[in-house]
């Protein structure tokens, strides 16, 4: 192992960026009295909302379904074999990468029959340019420090023993998502007019990148 003097050192980045994509999540519910016509109406109302989401095109960016279940609802303080109801549920998850039209997909959900809409989950891409940038920013800023400590002691970096990452991260938001219900649908009779688009503010996204440097130095003059 060399015997030259060694500077240990952790840069850090800090950055904001305006999120590139937003999440929604997104529960169609039925419950009837017969377990087939419970799957009927969930079935219709799941396409009813693939529909829709579906019309904003390339605007959405991705349309998976999380999940299907259909739970029997028994009678209260009656044994196992008294159901009352069927209650089926699609879990649906739905990613936009159009901002513009967010507002006004999440208000035209939440005015759908029997559906549950929470978001929007600001976020950046898995591969964001962001990341990378942070990264950089954290091995310059290693870099700069090593050299400063060195120079205050009258030497010069050498050479890079190691570098080593600990990390990306994304702060978390401090506010919770928007939420909306439309548990029973527009009352018999109502308007059939759309929804007013709700207006959404992106949420600022902060990346934080740090890693760790050894360097070798020249001696020091320490006199």
């Amino acid at each position: 192992m060399s015997d030259a003097p060694m500077i240990s050192v952790r840069g850090e980045a800090v950055l904001e960026a305006e999120p590139e994509i937003a999440r929604l999540s997104v529960h169609v519910e039925s419950q009837e009295s017969d377990r087939r016509a419970a799957l009927d109406r969930l079935t219709e109302r799941n396409q009813q909302c693939l529909d829709l989401v579906k019309s904003y095109g390339e605007a959405v960016e991705k349309l998976e379904t999380g999940g299907l279940s259909i739970t029997p609802l028994l009678k209260y303080r009656r044994r196992e074999g008294d159901i009352r109801a069927y209650r089926g549920t699609v879990w649906i998850k739905i990613t936009v990468s159009d901002f513009a039209v967010l507002g006004e997909l999440v208000a035209r959900l939440g005015d759908l029959e029997r559906t549950y809409v929470t978001g929007p989950q600001w976020e950046l891409r898995q591969d964001s340019e962001v990341y990378r940038r942070a990264a950089r920013q954290a091995a310059n800023e290693a870099v700069e420090r090593a050299r400063g400590y060195a120079e205050a002691l009258g030497a010069r970096l050498t050479g890079l023993v190691e570098l080593s990452d600990e990390g990306l991260g994304r702060d978390g938001g401090s506010g919770g998502p928007v939420a909306l219900a439309a548990a029973y649908g527009r009352a018999p009779g109502g308007a059939a007019e759309e929804p007013e688009p709700i207006d959404l503010e992106p949420e600022t996204q902060i990346v934080r990148a740090t890693v760790e440097a050894r360097f070798t130095a020249t001696a020091p003059d320490l006199g």
